[in-house]
């Protein structure tokens, strides 16, 4: 994997991204709120990482929302253990129920 950006956004931290939208488990289910943590060396990446992810924990479709780079280690829960698993290059998914 790579973990080196490949733009101008040359940082001393790694980049994690955090991408906001609702994944569906069937075509006809309501919708199910998530945050995915991951590093990535681009948005772009994140999101093909991000799809693919969700697909193996049984995701049919996903609407993604928003995509940030995260700028400081998140102190609460469940983002703080989402992030470090992010760090040691998990793809960590949050499902808001």
């Amino acid at each position: 994997m790579i973990t080196e950006p490949d733009n101008d956004n040359n940082s001393d931290k790694p980049m994690v991204f955090i991408i906001v939208g609702k994944g569906y488990e069937a075509k006809e289910s309501e919708g199910i709120e998530l945050h995915i943590l991951l590093r990535a060396p681009d948005d772009d990446t994140a999101v093909r990482e991000a799809l693919n992810a969700l697909s193996e924990e049984g995701f049919m479709e996903a609407d993604l929302d928003q995509i940030g780079i995260i700028t400081e280690e998140p102190i609460e829960e469940p983002h703080a253990s989402a992030y470090q698993g992010a760090l040691e290059g998990e793809v960590s998914i949050i499902r808001f129920d």
